[in-house]
């Protein structure tokens, strides 16, 4: 049974963490600020620097990762989340004590309390579940505690991602007064092209068998969010009752068109009997939203060019939906004969969401405004943005339903963190065909036999080149012998 004389690391962590809820709170705003203005004019300082990438390595990099090894029951999980615990407790602080540029009142000062007191509960509840405490009324309450767990381990990466927003808003002062509405906009709707790529990546990689428990195909559930999105968005674009502005129009029939295909995507979603079936609305809905975009007039013409280009990286997407469903698959939810086997051709949809998201985010008014008076061009703003796409899409976190994965946890992952997942799950595979004749490594301590890796092979062929000569020898003289016998005649 684990305890704190087993676990002495996690005592003094969680005395930290429960002083830290009184002081969460505590925080206020700074004087320093102009009046009318979000920030004061000085730079971002040292310390300010170092808050923000102790915490982006805390919960950008360590939590997802610790999250993932919870899942696969590693014995690293404690100690990656103790680390992440560790750094990201100093790194609260260190937003607090900055000198050099000082902001007013915003969302990323107080949600920043909320999170902390997130990760105090997520902490206290994976003590006390390392306690193995199973007796009466703790053991009666225990599987709450492990659902309750899980839940949290969900909504801390979302949460994670929510601040980092935030926080970059607050940096620059922006997302104020009149800015408000369409600044939302653009982060809510970058964030979910986001969640979508990611959603598509842990499907493609790992959701056949959730696809298979679920009895559906991957249309039905694209079909549900976009019919309930379009229905949000019709009816929540524009001001009912007031006149029409700017582009209100475009944005309400946008959601019109989204919920009408939405509900022609859920009823193609099976045949006749029943059975799950791929279909090609949701690819459909998203190329005509791009290409709706690609045409949205802009005030700046840095804004427009980063817009269509939005668009056209949006179209892109449902393009090869289109391409992989028909032609790569074929109709099918994998690749024939193997589904653990994913096709190069099929990663191009969710990284074009990726990219999506991130033009769409870095798209905004404000945004726009700044890099015009600093000269900057659309084409290196646009590469810098999918560049930041390619590595969230090598290591990046959000939230995925419990069931797509595990009935114990949620996961934060991409590339990396899924094959982390994968490689601690998934049985290795049988050797290959021309492996057969191959020496395989010797069986484990409990007496079960071991799959040689790419390690043993390599060994085991060194071995062989090593004694070439005399297994030839060898061979040599006894195919002799073999031949001849002692009469002359073979035996």
């Amino acid at each position: 049974m684990a305890t704190f004389r087993t676990r002495p690391g996690m005592l003094p962590l969680v005395s930290t963490l429960l002083c830290l809820a009184a002081t969460a709170l505590a925080h206020g705003g700074h004087d320093a600020v102009p009046e009318g203005e979000a920030i004061s004019p000085e730079p971002i300082d040292t310390t300010l620097w170092i808050h923000i990438l102790l915490q982006t390595l805390a919960w950008g990099i360590l939590f997802p990762t610790g999250m993932v090894l919870g899942l696969v029951k590693s014995r690293w999980h404690v100690p990656v989340q103790i680390l992440g615990s560790a750094i990201a407790i100093p790194g609260y602080f260190l937003g607090h004590l900055h000198k050099g540029r000082q902001f007013g009142k915003n969302a990323h000062a107080g949600f920043a309390n909320w999170l902390m007191l997130l990760l105090i509960v997520q902490v206290v509840l994976g003590v006390y579940l390392r306690l193995h405490l199973e007796k009466g009324f703790l053991g009666r309450v225990r599987p709450l505690q492990i659902k309750a767990h899980g839940i949290l381990g969900g909504i801390i990466p979302v949460a994670a991602w929510v601040q980092m927003l935030f926080g970059g808003i607050a940096a620059q002062g922006f997302c104020q007064g009149e800015h408000t509405g369409q600044c939302a906009a653009h982060f809510i709707m970058g964030s979910a092209f986001v969640g979508y790529g990611i959603v598509l990546t842990i499907l493609l990689v790992n959701g056949s068998g959730f696809l298979k428990r679920t009895g559906r195909s991957q249309e039905f559930w694209d079909s549900c969010v976009i019919a309930a999105w379009g229905c949000v968005n019709t009816f929540t674009e524009h001001r009912w009752g007031g006149p029409w502005v700017r582009n209100d129009l475009q944005h309400t029939s946008m959601g019109i068109i989204w919920w009408a295909a939405g509900l022609v995507g859920i009823w193609l979603s099976r045949d006749k009997q029943g059975r799950p079936k791929r279909n090609l609305i949701p690819a459909i809905v998203i190329f005509m939203t791009g290409w709706g975009m690609s045409a949205h007039p802009q005030s700046l013409e840095l804004s427009t060019h980063v817009h269509s280009f939005f668009g056209y990286t949006l179209m892109s997407v449902g393009v090869t939906r289109i391409v992989e469903i028909s032609f790569v698959l074929k109709d099918r939810s994998t690749i024939e004969g193997d589904e653990d086997e994913v096709n190069s051709f099929q990663y191009l949809p969710p990284f074009l969401l990726y990219a999506s998201g991130f033009l769409f985010m870095g798209a905004t008014e404000e945004q726009m405004a700044l890099l015009a008076s600093n000269n900057v061009t659309h084409v290196a703003y646009i590469l810098i943005l999918f560049s930041i796409s390619f590595l969230l899409f090598l290591c990046g976190s959000t939230l995925l339903p419990t069931s797509l994965l595990s009935s114990a946890d949620n996961a934060a992952v991409v590339l990396m963190l899924l094959s982390l997942y994968s490689a601690n799950t998934k049985p290795s595979s049988l050797p290959r065909k021309d492996d057969g004749e191959r020496p395989l490594a010797n069986g484990l301590a409990n007496g079960h036999p071991r799959i040689a890796n790419a390690t043993d092979r390599a060994a085991a062929d060194a071995q062989e080149f090593e004694l070439e000569g005399l297994m030839s020898d060898d061979n040599d003289a006894e195919g002799g012998a073999m031949t001849k016998g002692t009469n002359g005649h073979p035996r």
